[in-house]
């Protein structure tokens, strides 16, 4: 028996199932920009294999990396959260496969299931949490004066 983790492990059969009736297998060469931040966010991704950078926009620099991505992970939430514009941007950082899927149409099968929406909801409330802590720790590693895990 297979453990599942991911957005993959908190649904049921039958939802993993709905979910992946609406998905489309992609692929992503080293080096392709998935979105870019500010831009319509009109789908997302379950990372199949390879790796994503998610960055940030700095005015004058290049863009900096704040989280890299890999195999089983949710690649994009701002679908879920209106006004649906990207918040970061992504680029493939290895040859990327994937399961797209159109945000209006998952989103339009979750309006019919309440169980379903839920566990979504809960689902991409976790990643933007683990997200947030995780650019928190970068934060302090950079700006602190002994870095996060040090003690004076």
């Amino acid at each position: 028996m297979t453990t599942r983790s991911g957005v993959f492990g908190a649904l049921t059969k039958d939802h993993r199932d709905q979910l992946m009736s609406l998905a489309r297998e992609v692929s992503f060469a080293t080096g392709e920009r998935i979105f870019n931040e500010g831009r319509r966010a009109d789908r997302f991704w379950i990372i199949h294999t390879g790796t994503v950078a998610l960055d940030l926009h700095v005015p004058g620099r290049r863009a900096a990396v704040i989280e890299t991505l890999g195999a089983g992970e949710l690649l994009g939430w701002s679908w879920l959260i209106p006004p649906q514009h990207w918040h970061l941007g992504a680029e493939a950082s290895s040859p990327v496969r994937a399961y797209e899927f159109d945000a209006a149409a998952v989103r339009e099968v979750c309006g019919k299931d309440p169980v379903l929406d839920h566990t979504m909801c809960i689902y991409v409330a976790g990643v933007i949490a683990d997200r947030l802590r995780n650019a928190r720790m970068r934060l302090l590693d950079l700006y602190a004066p002994y870095g996060a895990g040090q003690v004076p």
